[in-house]
């Protein structure tokens, strides 16, 4: 519970950090590819409160591991999903947007993984 409490936090502090960086030290550098580094921040950001939210449904509910797989998958998912994006945006390789429906698809089980959990009795 703690660690992913931890991992919410520094999520939270990168995507602040990185979104800054993006906006003010490689506005100019990025041109076109701005709005790619920011749609990899954005997600960053949604799924860094998708890992928070999870933490604190598991804490309420502890015997509900999918809580805690649900986390796990949204924060992998960030390193796929906006870390791809980021390197992309930053790097022009295109290929690296290969790896970016990875993230999207650990997006997708971590969100279903929670809803299941979620509707489940204990």
């Amino acid at each position: 519970m703690k660690s992913i409490l931890t991992i919410a936090a520094i999520s939270g502090f990168l995507a602040v950090t990185i979104g800054a960086f993006g906006a003010h030290g490689l506005k100019d550098l990025l041109g076109e590819n701005l709005a790619i580094y920011e749609t990899g921040n954005r997600y960053h950001f949604y799924h860094t409160f998708a890992i928070f939210v999870s933490a604190f449904l598991y804490f309420i509910y502890p015997t509900k591991k999918g809580f805690l797989v649900a986390a796990y998958l949204f924060g992998i998912g960030i390193l796929f999903f906006s870390g791809s994006l980021y390197a992309l945006s930053i790097s022009g390789i295109r290929i690296l947007g290969a790896i970016t429906p990875i993230g999207g698809i650990l997006f997708l089980a971590g969100w279903s993984v929670l809803g299941y959990t979620s509707s489940r009795k204990e």
